[in-house]
């Protein structure tokens, strides 16, 4: 569990990533997995994270979004559910101030999907503000709702929102009808009583495709 500061405030926020042990070796010769926004992931045999969303960038790659506490570049990525998957792909670049990471995944060990759970995934849209309703699907509290609060201290990058979120929930896909707005990225003092904090789309495809490379024109499946 990684704790961290939260830059306005001064109060501590909790990033949700959550500390794995005893994780098994992949089997040979696997099935792929099936990974959409709202699946669990195990990073470095280490760490139990969300997939934020997958599809393909400009360039055709098949590439997905977490939390950027999640890991770093290099990162190795399997899927809670399907260990047998063997490793299906891995970090190639990690963003710790945006909170973000792209992940690259392996064609031939990954079933890409757009709905996980009650999240359904069809497009990418600008960020949430009061009063609307958003709503997440993490590995670990599964579908939650509540009221956005927006971007309340006016950093033209996060919104808050009254979403129930504990440790795992790390990249989970918020979203508004089936339009992912941003992902999970912490709660304020009290998981599930206080305010959930996220990192908005428009900011991290912003910054992807500023920087180009791997992600950059990403759609969803």
């Amino acid at each position: 569990m990684i704790r961290k500061l939260a830059g306005v405030l001064g109060v501590f926020t909790v990033a949700l990533g959550t500390a794995l042990l005893g994780a098994g070796a992949a089997n040979a010769d696997p099935a792929p997995a099936v990974i959409g926004g709202g699946s669990g992931i195990i990073i470095d045999d280490m760490f139990e994270c969300t997939v934020t969303t997958i599809g393909h960038d400009g360039a055709g790659r098949l590439v997905g979004l977490t939390a950027g506490h999640c890991g770093d570049a290099g990162a190795q990525v399997y899927a809670e559910k399907d260990r047998g998957a063997g490793l299906i792909g891995k970090f190639v670049y990690s963003n710790h101030d945006l909170d973000y990471a792209i992940i690259q995944f392996n064609e031939g060990r990954v079933i890409p999907v757009n709905r996980v759970g009650n999240v359904t995934i069809t497009g990418l849209g600008g960020p949430p503000g009061f009063p609307m309703i958003v709503c997440k699907e993490g590995r670990t509290t599964g579908n939650t709702c509540g009221i956005s609060w927006g971007d309340v201290f006016a950093t033209n990058m996060e919104t808050w929102s009254q979403m129930c979120v504990v440790e795992g929930d790390s990249g989970a896909p918020v979203v508004v009808g089936s339009t992912l707005v941003g992902m999970v990225n912490a709660y304020l003092a009290i998981a599930c009583f206080g305010p959930e904090v996220g990192t908005n789309m428009s900011s991290i495809m912003a910054d992807i495709n500023g920087r180009g490379g791997v992600g950059s024109g990403y759609a969803p499946i």
